[in-house]
Formats: C-alpha cells, sequence, structure tokens
C-alpha cells in the first residue's frame, strides 16, 4: 500500500466508444480497468494485478484460472469484513465461494468511508462555528472530505452499511460485463444470459469467468448497471466458510509481529508518565551487560532498547533505569473525579437533544435525581502494539495493523522529514482491537529506530506499555433528573454527561498530527456530539433535554468499542429502572409504555422477555432488564444474575436482536456473542484508577475480566426483518451492563451506579 500512488490515464482513441480506460500503476503487469459512473474522475484504482489478472474497478480483480480477488479497504480485526463484504461481492457477481479470495486495498480516496466521514462531520469541525457556517461546513466536509483526504478508517460499526452497496455494484458491474462477453461470443442478448457459480450460461452453452475477462474488460457498461432481484443469488444469508479463518488455524496468516526480514533486529519501549514528558536520564552501562543487545535509541519523550530479540530488548530497558520528567498536569483519578463533578454542577453545557420544554415541569414533589460514574477503561487486545519497519533508498516500508492508514503513514513521514509518498504501508491483520488500532504513535516510534538502526526492526510494546498508553473510553459521570406524573407517566427527562470531548480529541490526534497532549490541550473546553451518544433516548418521553459538559481529565481519550453508549446506556436504562421501581411497575411494562414509536425495539423486548422467561423482575428473582438501539441495530437483554459470598454470578444472558437483513448468520452471532461477553466484561472491570500521571492498571490480571468458566450460557435470537443490513459489530455491549446492575437489584435490593460496578463510588 502506497501513500501517494500514481496511476496514468490513457484515451481510447480508436474503438468508437465514448469512455475511458485506465492503466494500474504498480503491477507487476499491467492490465486494463474499467470506470462507471459512480467513481470520482480525478481518481483512478491503482490495485496491483499479475498477468493474468483483470482488474474491474476499485474492489475486484479476476484473474484467468477464474479465481475472483476482492480489494477490502476496511482492517479485519476479527470481526469478518473480509469475509462479508466479499460475501455481498460474489453473491451479486454470481461467483463460486470457492474461487473466491481477499487482499487488502491499497491507500486511494475510492476507498474512503464516506458513511463515517458524515457521522464524524460534527467532530472534524472547528468549536465555535456559526449556525448557518456550520450547517455549510458539514455539508461540504460530507461531499469532499472523503477524496481530499483520503478517508479511510474502520470505525463505529460503519463497514457494512458503508460499503455494502459499492461492493454490490462491483459485482454487478463485473457481472454485466462478463456476460456481454460470453453472449458476443454466441451472438445471443446478454439479458438473456444466467450467472451462477462463477459460470455464464445460454441454453446449452457454458463460459467460465476465467475465460472472459480479457474481453470483458475492453467492454462498455449499461447505465444504469442493473443489479440482481433480492433473492436471486445464493450468498446472501449463508454461513459461507470464513476467507480469513484457514490461514489463522494453520498458522500461515501474517500479524505484524510474523514478519521476519533479512538482518532484522528487535526493539522494546519505554514511555514516561502521560503529559508534558521528556527522557531525563537513562544508564547505557547496565544494559550492555544483556547478551544481544545492539544500541539504545533515544526518541526524546520515549527510550528504546534495540537486541537480537524482544526478551533481551526489553531486559536491557529494566537495566537501564530510564527516568522521565513530566511538567504540569498529571493524571490522578481524585483529580479527575472532582473535574468532572465540578463540570456537571458549574461548567457550561451545550444542549444537543431537546424535545418538548422541560421549564417549570420539575417540583419537590414529583422530582427523582441520581447521579453515575465511569472510569475509564482499557481496550487490551490479545496483540499489543506492534510494527515492522526497514528504510532504505530514503524510503520507508511499512507493516502494521492500523484502522486509520492514511495516519498511520503520515505519521511515519512526518516522523522522518520525508513525504508520504516515500512510505509504502503493508496492512496487516489485527489481533484484536477494540479501536485501539485507530491511533498511531507506534508508526512514527519504529520508523525513526529504523532509521538509526539502518536496518530491518520490529517494535512490539510490552503488555504494560500497552495499558499505561492506550487511548482510554474517556471517564464520565451523569446526573439524571426526572419528573414523574402521579400514574407512574415519565414527563420529563433532563441529562447532564460530564466527559472530555473524545471525539474531537481523537479527530486532532488522527487528522491534524498532532500528540497526546496537543489535542487535548486543543479541546478544552470543546463540546463533544459523541459524548452523549446513544441519549436520543428511544422512550415517548414529551419534555427531554441532553447537556454535554465538557471536562479536562488529563489522559488521552478516544473511540472504544460502542463509544459513549457503553457508559451512557448504562446510565440511561439503569435510571429508566429505578423510576420503574419508584412508580411500582415491573421494568418491562414501564418501559413498553413509552415505546409508542419504537416498534423494532418494543419487538426486541417482547421477543427476549419470552425467550428468557421474565418474570417481572420481582424481589429476589435476580432478573434485569435492558435495551439500546445503535447505528440501525436494536437489541434486549436480559441477564439472571445473583450475589452471594463468593461474589456475582451471572447465571444466564439472552438477547433478542434487530439488525435487518443478515448476510452472514454465524458471523452475526459471533459479533453479537463477542460484544455481550465485552459487555460483561465492562460490567466487571476493564477499567483503571489513575496514579502520578499513570494507570494502576498494568497487567491484564488488573482488570477483573471474566475467565471462560465465568462466562454463562448465552441465548441470542434473531429477528426476521427485510431491513438494509446494518453495523452489528458494536451492539451487543451496551445494553449488558445496565442488565446486570438492574438484576443485582432485583437480587438483593442495592443500587450500583457505577462502572465497573464493584468498583470504587466517587
Amino acid at each position: 500500500m502506497t501513500a501517494d500512488p500514481e496511476s496514468e490515464q490513457v484515451e481510447e482513441s480508436a474503438s468508437g466508444f465514448n469512455r475511458r480506460k485506465f492503466l494500474i500503476g504498480g503491477a507487476a503487469g499491467v492490465g486494463l480497468v474499467v470506470a462507471w459512473a459512480v467513481w470520482p474522475r480525478s481518481y483512478e484504482p491503482n490495485v496491483a494485478a499479475t498477468e493474468n489478472e483483470q482488474v474491474f474497478g476499485a474492489f475486484l480483480k479476476i484473474s484467468e484460472d477464474g479465481q475472483v480477488i476482492v480489494v477490502v479497504p476496511q482492517s479485519e480485526m476479527g470481526q469478518g469484513v473480509y469475509t462479508v463484504l466479499p460475501q455481498i461481492l460474489a453473491d451479486e457477481l454470481g461467483a463460486d465461494w470457492r474461487t473466491v479470495a481477499v487482499e487488502p486495498a491499497p491507500i486511494n480516496p475510492l476507498y474512503s468511508n464516506g458513511l463515517l466521514a458524515e457521522q464524524w462531520a460534527e467532530s472534524l469541525m472547528p468549536a465555535g462555528a456559526g449556525k448557518l457556517a456550520k450547517n455549510a461546513a458539514l455539508q461540504w466536509i460530507t461531499q469532499n472530505v472523503t477524496l481530499r483526504d483520503q478517508f479511510m478508517v474502520t470505525a463505529d460499526s460503519t463497514s457494512i452499511p458503508g460499503f455494502a452497496g459499492r461492493f454490490r455494484e462491483a459485482g454487478a458491474a463485473a457481472r454485466v460485463l462478463l456476460t456481454k462477453a460470453a453472449a458476443d461470443r454466441w451472438d445471443v442478448a446478454w439479458e438473456t444470459c444466467t450467472v451462477e457459480n462463477g459460470v455464464i450460461s445460454s441454453g446449452d452453452k457454458k463460459l467460465r469467468f476465467g475465460e472472459l475477462v480479457r474481453e470483458a474488460a475492453l467492454l462498455p457498461l449499461p447505465d444504469p448497471v442493473p443489479l440482481r432481484p433480492a433473492g436471486e443469488g445464493n450468498l446472501i444469508g449463508q454461513d459461507v466458510p470464513r476467507l480469513d479463518l484457514p490461514s489463522k488455524l494453520d498458522g500461515s496468516a501474517n500479524f505484524a509481529g510474523d514478519i521476519r526480514l533479512p538482518d532484522m533486529v528487535f526493539a522494546a519501549i519505554r514511555q514516561g508518565p502521560i503529559g508534558e514528558t521528556r527522557l531525563k536520564s537513562f544508564k547505557r552501562g547496565g544494559a550492555s551487560k544483556i547478551t544481544g543487545f545492539i544500541d539504545v535509541v533515544d526518541g526524546g519523550t520515549w527510550i528504546a532498547a534495540v537486541a537480537t530479540n524482544w526478551w533481551a530488548a526489553n531486559r536491557a530497558l529494566d537495566k537501564m533505569s530510564p527516568v522521565f520528567e513530566t511538567k504540569g498536569f498529571m493524571a490522578d483519578s481524585d483529580k479527575i473525579d472532582t473535574a468532572l463533578r465540578e463540570a456537571l454542577e458549574d461548567g457550561p453545557g451545550i444542549r444537543f437533544v431537546s424535545r418538548g420544554d422541560t421549564n417549570g415541569v420539575f417540583d419537590d414533589d414529583n422530582i427523582y435525581r441520581a447521579r453515575y460514574h465511569a472510569d475509564a477503561a482499557l481496550h487490551a487486545p490479545i496483540e499489543t502494539r506492534t510494527a515492522t519497519a526497514e528504510y532504505k533508498d530514503g524510503g520507508l516500508e511499512l507493516w502494521m495493523a492500523t484502522q486509520a492508514p492514511v495516519a498511520a503513514v503520515q505519521t511515519a513521514a512526518r516522523a522522518l522529514g520525508i513525504s508520504q509518498d516515500r512510505v509504502t504501508l503493508y496492512p496487516m491483520l489485527s489481533g484484536g482491537s477494540f479501536d485501539r488500532n485507530l491511533d498511531n504513535d507506534i508508526a512514527g516510534q519504529v520508523a525513526l529506530i529504523a532509521k538509526q538502526m539502518g536496518r530491518p526492526v520490529q517494535l512490539v510494546w510490552s503488555r504494560a506499555e500497552d495499558m499505561m498508553h492506550d487511548h482510554y473510553r474517556a471517564p464520565s459521570q451523569a446526573r439524571f433528573d426526572a419528573a414523574m406524573a402521579k400514574a407512574g407517566r415519565l414527563e420529563a427527562l433532563q441529562i447532564k454527561i460530564a466527559a472530555p470531548p473524545s471525539a474531537r480529541e481523537q479527530v486532532k490526534r488522527l487528522f491534524d498530527g498532532m500528540d497526546r497532549v496537543e489535542a487535548m490541550q486543543s479541546t478544552i473546553g470543546e463540546a463533544d456530539i459523541k459524548a452523549v451518544a446513544g441519549l436520543e433516548v428511544p422512550y415517548d418521553i414529551p419534555n427531554l433535554t441532553v447537556d454535554h459538559h465538557s471536562a479536562f481529565v488529563g489522559v488521552p481519550t478516544g473511540n472504544w468499542r460502542s463509544n459513549a453508549h457503553s457508559s451512557n446506556i448504562f446510565y440511561l436504562e439503569s435510571f429508566i429502572d429505578e423510576l420503574a421501581a419508584k412508580a411500582g411497575i415491573e421494568p418491562l411494562s414501564f418501559r413498553m409504555q413509552m415505546m409508542n414509536n419504537q416498534p423494532r425495539l418494543a419487538r426486541c423486548l417482547t421477543g427476549v422477555a419470552a425467550m428468557a422467561g421474565w418474570d417481572g423482575g420481582l424481589d429476589s428473582s435476580g432478573q434485569g432488564i435492558a435495551c439500546h438501539s445503535m447505528h440501525g441495530g436494536h437489541i434486549a437483554v436480559i441477564v439472571s444474575a445473583s450475589r452471594g459470598t463468593s461474589g456475582m454470578e451471572v447465571r444466564r444472558i439472552s438477547a433478542t436482536v434487530d439488525i435487518g437483513r443478515i448476510i452472514h448468520p454465524d458471523i452475526a452471532r459471533q459479533q453479537i456473542e463477542g460484544g455481550i461477553v465485552f459487555g460483561l466484561a465492562m460490567a466487571l472491570g476493564s477499567a483503571t484508577r489513575f496514579q502520578n500521571g499513570l494507570p494502576t492498571a498494568r497487567r491484564l490480571s488488573d482488570l477483573s475480566l471474566p475467565r471462560l468458566a465465568e462466562i454463562p450460557p448465552i441465548q441470542i435470537e434473531f429477528l426476521r426483518s427485510d431491513e438494509e443490513p446494518v453495523g452489528y459489530e458494536e451492539l451487543g455491549v451496551p445494553a449488558v451492563a445496565p442488565a446486570v446492575a438492574n438484576a443485582l437489584f432485583s437480587a438483593t435490593g442495592t443500587r450500583f451506579r457505577q462502572l465497573p460496578l464493584f468498583g470504587e463510588v466517587s
């Protein structure tokens, strides 16, 4: 993947067709590529192709032996994107799944995630813009940022909704071209031909894709390109084998830590406390006694040891005893709690949701209040940050997993003082992420180390480094004020969230090249719509307001699986349960009476109640319920739990889910189930406090994560739907923690208003 690839555009002169063809740059053998109307005319695909391959647009190439290679621009982190998106294309193409392969996309604006850019447009805007200027700028960002800034980012469950249509169009276009090529040979109308399992047929005549690719690439496309009628393909809705699974099972899949290059060395790193930190001193002499030690790289704010193996490099760092100096604010949980509390009580709030009018609704007789708190949460994927790099002849080759490849290239180029087109990125499979791989500090670090060493280097962050220098899910506090009518009807709800502007901070790091401290400082006091994500509130409450109170917490924050939905829905669904108890109405009925405009979510609630044998959440029953809608998907969860002398026991988790039309049922189930386990981990742990600028959690054992034996039976039922498919990778997370907390209230009569549930109460 090159940073700024160029391709040569060639005008067709003698064929008589009024169209253009493009040459593919960087290929072993040059092939023709066909353009259709949806492509921006100022950009051309730069997919590499061998001599026997033909490129059909930005997302597909087909070889003469019939192999169908689908080009995927989204990072594969275990969520199955390397299977689901090719499945969409192959179904529309009419391919034989046994012939389908996948490869990562090169950097190109054609692969920009336009849906995510639209969702992030608010965060991309400068703070303080006027309303008219803001609306105009948001429109401009949505239309242009994806092309001008190469917005190749994997995040926020946008892979399927953001690319499904484009992959389907790509499959349809190639199918039409291949069909036309076959029809020309047989002298029949191409519309009369059928395509199935990689074979084009007309009566008794049959041709395979590979026999037609050369001719097909030269033909014009009709406008518009016809799509197959719904249900005509044979792959959508099927559990086709995952394309990434065989190589992961046999060990042939390459992650960044698997790269081996001639003369390669290994590096370990130490970084100081969060804040304005510099490396003050270190003892090189101690490292020289370690067998295999080679050299030290002083990065100013970090130090790396290089050795013939990573273990020796990490031991060398221990022997060097690096000392760091930090100026100004140092992260401390007591200070963070105070900052959040003061922002909530005294800080200015920006209103992002307003419905009806809450003025004059509240009085001493009908008001009910509650406050909640969530600590910062860590990502802690299995694979810590890892990258391999080689610097030679003024250019850099870089192997790493990243959710933001353009930002990774920019970070490496900026560190070396070279242009982006001198950096070649090879995107690797990710050993988990949960959005950890949105930050690319390691790209700059490994680039500098590789340049100083003059040989290939593999840099691996230790588990402690990965946890101490994470970008955390933002700590937050919330205040809920409700006005209740005598009949138990919820008349008004005021929600105030105190949290740092995480999304704006992350945008500064990703797209403005700011370091962590600069990004935090530059966004102090800014409002962030993503800080109140999930609080649009599905319930029919006539008067509703939601405000964000910005707070400076002194730790880098950013995307985390389900983002602020994870804490905000814990607050909301816990509070709804509290109101139900106050009104003397069982929790399911209390929710259903406010579901007038949410039929899909209501179906999930009634469905999970039937599946789990909902008993009304009666005292001591140990059942708790919660629900949520996000990214177009809907889920309702019932947890059965108890708290005994040995601690909390979750006995069963049941969920009913509506995610529209399901492309790959097994992957969808895996992601919802994985999200539920992630949500359970969030309820029990996954969090950290801070002291002296560093998190107190530095090992996985510090996170109170549930062990495999502690994972209860999980029941999942998908509702049949013909709605468009949505992103579901995060949907399973938010509703679990409140369902657990509500179950514990049912079992014990104790309300838990903090995350983790058994953490410190602020």
